[in-house]
């Protein structure tokens, strides 16, 4: 490992300046990512079990009554769809990783539910006019830079049937503070989260205050001389910042609720806004 290189790799980057690395590709790491969806009592790639239900009765308590075509964007192991389909409703589940994908299809399989999974960007969103509802759960929205944010909203705009909800969750103005940001720390294993073979992973948050934008770095190294970079760009918002997204993108009927996540007692959930739009 080149010592001499680190300082430069591990220094704040230009805005949405990407990694060299994305997790979601990686078999190793997305084997972990699907034990931690998976582990009802973490909040980690998932919200623990009583969180998913907690969120699944709130979002059901906006729905008419009687059966309900529902699209879940970055529905992992499917977790909250079988709960949705196990209430009566029609899901379709679109996650960017095979093997969250493969897993939620088998479940789907063994319990005998009509649950339909794609294998998909959602950036790349094929529906028109299709769905009663539209999810987007565990702060997904947020990691998407504007081009991208811009997108996803004109995709599930055209998704849904006209006057269909788009319900997701964000982090809001108190992100920065109860996330403490910045910090930084480091970590060594034999094998671990990151790779099956020793590494070091330096890991720091930067706050970009003119952007309202968090990145978490990670710079993993290992032998002979691999480094690996991976960035994930968090931005947070306020309500009017957020209306005006929304409304340019034709969504009406902006409305936003304090968490209905039960608290923890550490006040994470404080920083976690719930927004519901319709399609005009």
């Amino acid at each position: 490992m080149q010592i001499a290189k680190l300082p430069e790799m591990t220094k704040a980057p230009r805005l949405y300046e990407k990694g060299t690395a994305s997790m979601w590709e990686d078999d190793h790491i997305s084997g972990h990512l699907l034990e931690m969806h998976l582990n009802p009592e973490i909040d980690a790639a998932s919200r623990k079990i009583s969180a998913i239900r907690k969120t699944v009765q709130w979002i059901t308590s906006h729905l008419h009554e009687g059966q309900t075509h529902i699209l879940d964007l970055g529905c992992g192991p499917g977790l909250y769809c079988e709960m949705l389909a196990k209430a009566g409703h029609r899901v379709t589940g679109v996650d960017f990783s095979q093997r969250t994908i493969a897993y939620a299809r088998q479940e789907a399989a063994l319990k005998d539910l009509d649950i339909e999974y794609l294998h998909e960007n959602y950036l790349h969103l094929p529906f028109k006019d299709r769905f009663d509802l539209a999810m987007m759960i565990y702060c997904d929205f947020d990691v998407l830079i504007p081009e991208d944010r811009n997108r996803l909203l004109q995709n599930v705009y055209r998704s849904l049937k006209p006057g269909g909800l788009f319900i997701f969750d964000t982090l809001n103005t108190k992100a920065p503070e109860t996330m403490e940001v910045p910090s930084r720390s480091w970590e060594t294993a034999e094998c671990g989260f990151w790779k099956d073979e020793p590494y070091l992973a330096l890991s720091e948050t930067f706050h970009y205050a003119e952007a309202n934008v968090i990145l978490q770095q990670h710079v993993v190294c290992s032998e002979p001389d691999t480094k690996a970079v991976y960035r994930f760009w968090t931005h947070y918002y306020d309500p009017e910042t957020l209306t005006s997204i929304l409304e340019e993108q034709g969504f009406s009927e902006v409305a936003f609720y304090e968490s209905p996540l039960p608290d923890d007692g550490d006040g994470a959930n404080e920083m976690i806004t719930f927004v519901l739009a319709r399609r005009g």
